[in-house]
């Protein structure tokens, strides 16, 4: 069964929004996604894959990687904001 809100067709099984996340977000709160420029990520990405070819290219540790490279770029970024 189809039902009409707003001009826009909706399956009757579909659960709202409420339904899906009940800790839905207070209204009056803007959510802003921030991306990394793309110089920050890419170092990042360099960095990561330095640490993979240090360890001689064993797999299975590409988020420790990556998390490792984003805490040295981001705490080399704030020390020298910091300086």
């Amino acid at each position: 069964m189809l039902l009409r809100r707003g001009g826009i067709e909706a399956d009757a099984k579909t659960p709202r929004e409420e339904e899906i996340n009940p800790m839905k977000a207070d209204p009056r709160t803007k959510r802003v996604a921030v991306a990394e420029p793309p110089s920050v990520e890419a170092e990042i990405r360099q960095r990561a894959y330095e640490l993979f070819e240090a360890r001689g290219g064993e797999q299975g540790h590409e988020l420790e990687d990556w998390l490792r490279a984003e805490e040295e770029i981001r705490g080399n970024r704030s020390n020298a904001v910091a300086a």
